[in-house]
């Protein structure tokens, strides 16, 4: 990649990206921040990050430099499946009705007798807290698996990972929209379950990638994404959203955030790589400080 640079000697970009090359580089992956990385900081006028980078290292550079690429404010204030949850609501953007728990124990306090009834009623969906391409998600179709799904997540809770939601079904034709944002950049594609007997849509569950069909429903998808992300600064993320299915009329809902999220309906990781260093230029070229 072309080297990026501030080009006055006071305005060095700083750059902790592995394959965007700046004034000054710098790599901080399997590592804390350190008081060098923090001076480097101080004197940089813009910093790029990895997308993998640790928030220790996005505190430090938030903290120390006004400007940052990506924006991962919402990802670090809002963590996992619960604190998306908690920033849709703040959004006031639409998503399935959902309970969250920090723990099992939480939950049989607050559904008490009622605690294998499911308090959406079956089908609903479980969710773990933790993990990405359906880790940790199942359909909830009987009492029996709600119940199964509850001891699941207690025997986890014994290794730290804690947390979940319970939430509603949305029939959806076995398909999701993916909304991908690259800087100011936006690009869909549907991720389609072709075995009917299959709940989830990633491409890791069997899914296909599908461009082209239902243009205006991924214009609608893609519309929401954008405003929803004018509203927290998220510029660098992947969104999964679903349409009732049936219902030509209904907005989509917001089912999750992926900061890590698969690049092949992008072309690839080098048309990924390419995007992202377009972004990066674009965003530079903003603050005054492009080539």
């Amino acid at each position: 990649m072309k080297r990026l640079s501030g080009g006055l000697d006071t305005d060095m970009i700083l750059s902790f990206h592995p394959n965007i090359v700046a004034d000054k580089n710098i790599l901080c992956a399997g590592r804390l921040p350190n008081d060098d990385d923090r001076a480097a900081i101080c004197q940089a006028q813009a910093v790029i990050l990895p997308q993998g980078c640790s928030e220790a290292l996005y505190r430090m550079c938030r903290k120390h430099c006004a400007h940052v690429f990506p924006n991962y404010d919402a990802r670090f204030d809002f963590p996992g499946k619960l604190g998306q949850a908690r920033l849709f609501q703040k959004v006031v953007a639409p998503f399935p009705r959902t309970y969250p728990f920090e723990t099992v124990s939480l939950y049989y306090d607050h559904f008490g007798k009622n605690a294998h009834k499911a308090p959406l009623g079956f089908p609903s969906v479980f969710k773990s807290d933790w993990g990405g391409e359906g880790e940790g998600v199942f359909l909830l179709k009987v009492p029996e698996a709600l119940k199964e799904a509850l001891e699941r997540a207690r025997r986890i809770e014994q290794s730290g990972q804690k947390g979940f939601l319970l939430q509603e079904y949305v029939a959806c034709g076995g398909r999701s929209l993916r909304v991908v944002v690259i800087g100011d950049e936006f690009f869909s594609y549907w991720r389609v379950q072709q075995d009917p007997s299959r709940f989830l849509t990633n491409l890791k569950a069997g899914a296909i990638i599908d461009h082209e069909s239902g243009p205006e429903l991924q214009e609608a998808g893609v519309a929401v994404v954008s405003d929803f992300c004018s509203k927290t600064g998220i510029n660098l993320a992947g969104f999964d959203l679903l349409f009732p299915e049936n219902d030509k009329e209904a907005s989509p809902f917001f089912l999750e955030i992926n900061y890590f999220f698969g690049r092949r309906g992008l072309g690839g990781s080098l048309k990924y790589y390419d995007l992202v260093d377009r972004a990066v230029r674009g965003w530079l070229n903003t603050l005054g400080l492009g080539l």
